[in-house]
């Protein structure tokens, strides 16, 4: 798998060049979006589409293709990489102008966006599995990150260094907190359960818009639970009945230890179970 697309051509990936003028790599000024597919089978497409035409509006990037072509780049990506179980990453950068320069290029410069994708394995998540399913750890940490957190940028060097701080403390993830409040994980939406309600911060600027997050509560209204999208604290997390965290590549997570502190029982709980299976469903009707 390693076929990639770069500005209209696909290429094994040792072939593929990006100038080093190109405006992402000097400044991070770019996008990018996480798309899975299962058995050759692309995931919310629709919405990912939807949240990579925001971002691309939030930095006044020119959204170089039709919602058309993004989904047969996408499908054609999948069919070149093996049609098996694959994450697919986009990123547009602003471009290549002829120099570096804060400004953003004129339009006389006529600097075209670039667009890169490439496929990665995929390992299926938790609720493929979810008997067997022991859930996972995560830790703590001050939220360092700017605060237009619901672009998803692909300038992530706070959310890098968090994250190996997890992966050395042999954490899966880390849970931010910024101004008292729980925001998000590094790479995922933090949901809790207490007293049988499910809890997520709401939309706003701090937080990313997940794709994930938007079924995760459409699976929580079928199933009849109740739901509130509000700011909560360090100390409702900790205390929570059950804690999950949900990406695109994850699906939804149980985490049933923070540091030395088990959650609930400090097994995965009976609504991330069903819901769980509520949304295997959702993804595979057949």
């Amino acid at each position: 798998m390693n076929t990639v697309y770069l500005n209209g051509d696909f290429l094994l990936a040792n072939q593929a060049k990006i100038s080093p003028l190109d405006r992402g790599f000097l400044f991070a000024d770019g996008i990018y979006e996480v798309i899975p597919a299962v058995g050759g089978i692309l995931f919310g497409l629709d919405e990912h589409l939807k949240r990579l035409e925001r971002s691309l509006a939030a930095l006044s990037i020119e959204n170089p293709m039709s919602k058309e072509a993004w989904v047969s780049l996408c499908h054609d990506m999948v069919a070149r990489n093996g049609e098996g179980d694959l994450s697919i990453y986009i990123q547009v950068t602003r471009g290549a102008p002829y120099k570096r320069d804060h400004k953003f290029p004129a339009p006389a410069d006529e600097v075209k966006p670039t667009v890169f994708l490439t496929a990665s394995s995929l390992e299926r998540s938790s609720i493929y599995n979810i008997d067997a399913t022991k859930g996972a750890s995560a830790i703590v940490r001050d939220d360092i990150r700017w605060s237009r957190c619901d672009i998803k940028s692909v300038s992530l060097l706070p959310n890098v260094m968090i994250k190996q701080e997890a992966n050395e403390s042999g954490a899966m993830e880390a849970i931010l907190k910024r101004d008292g409040f729980i925001t998000e994980g590094t790479s995922s939406n933090v949901f809790i359960v207490k007293n049988g309600i499910v809890v997520t911060p709401p939309l706003s600027n701090r937080i990313l818009p997940g794709v994930t997050r938007i079924f995760v509560l459409k699976m929580c209204e079928e199933l009849g639970y109740k739901l509130e999208e509000r700011d909560f604290t360090e100390d409702e997390l900790r205390a929570a009945d059950e804690l999950w965290i949900s990406s695109s590549t994850k699906d939804v997570l149980p985490i049933v230890s923070l540091e030395e502190d088990a959650i609930g029982d400090g097994k995965p709980g009976p609504m991330w179970k069903d819901l769980a299976e509520r949304l295997m469903a959702f993804k595979h009707p057949d």
